[in-house]
């Protein structure tokens, strides 16, 4: 039997909805069920759903209902989509991301090599085949958190964070996988990076990236990445 959700006010125009404490992947799938199923019933004073790891942040219009307390309009909401059959799958695109894990690039293969035992080689090609999933999107504009990683290439994060992570680098930390934005601090280990344009304001789909997402990593070399 699955726990009830803990639900809390954010002010008079939004509701965490808290489903764990911790990351689990079950969990978060069905959080990505419940906020298409959210969304898909249109509800005039739902303004958006913000998915997370394992919550989900219910934003709201406080003209439309009349500035209530939240809380009770999303928990009824939240109990008739609960009801429906929400029949766990894919709820976002399919999304190719080409990456360089060339020298310059793939700032920490090595240093993951040693810290799993395996070769430079072996954790290229564990990363390129792990079956990744976007759990949430957040930290800053268009930032992925993917989940699916190999547990072979579970590592803790840096002990001392890069002030400066490469626009497009690719980094693991634990059992997740992230795309970095911007040129932004992070302290996770960067097995390589893409050269796409992660996000732009300019796009009708600013981020290449929506919770529920899969995520494929296709390996180029230094004169593609050069290219694109």
């Amino acid at each position: 039997r699955q726990t009830p959700p803990t639900l809390l006010a954010l002010g008079d125009s939004a509701v965490l909805v808290e489903f764990a404490d911790h990351l689990d992947l079950a969990t978060n799938a069905r959080i990505q069920v419940l906020a298409k199923a959210i969304r898909s019933r249109s509800m005039p004073w739902v303004r958006d759903v913000v998915p997370a790891l394992a919550s989900l942040a219910v934003h709201v219009d406080p003209v439309a209902l009349g500035f209530t307390d939240p809380v009770e309009p999303v928990r009824v909401l939240l109990a008739q989509c609960l009801n429906d059959d929400l029949a766990p799958g894919r709820t976002g695109n399919l999304v190719h991301i080409p990456i360089c894990y060339e020298a310059g690039l793939g700032l920490d293969l090595g240093d993951i090599s040693q810290r799993t035992g395996l070769r430079v080689e072996e954790v290229i090609q564990r990363h390129l085949h792990s079956d990744f999933q976007v759990l949430m999107v957040g930290f800053a504009p268009g930032h992925p958190y993917l989940g699916g990683l190999a547990p072979s290439l579970s590592v803790p994060r840096r002990s001392a964070p890069r002030i400066k992570m490469p626009s497009g680098a690719v980094a693991i930390a634990n059992a997740q996988c992230v795309v970095y934005p911007f040129e932004i601090p992070g302290g996770w280990s960067v097995v390589g990076q893409t050269p796409l344009r992660v996000f732009d304001a300019k796009r009708d789909r600013p981020s290449l990236f929506e919770p529920g997402d899969q995520v494929r990593f296709e390996r180029i070399e230094r004169d593609e990445f050069t290219a694109l």
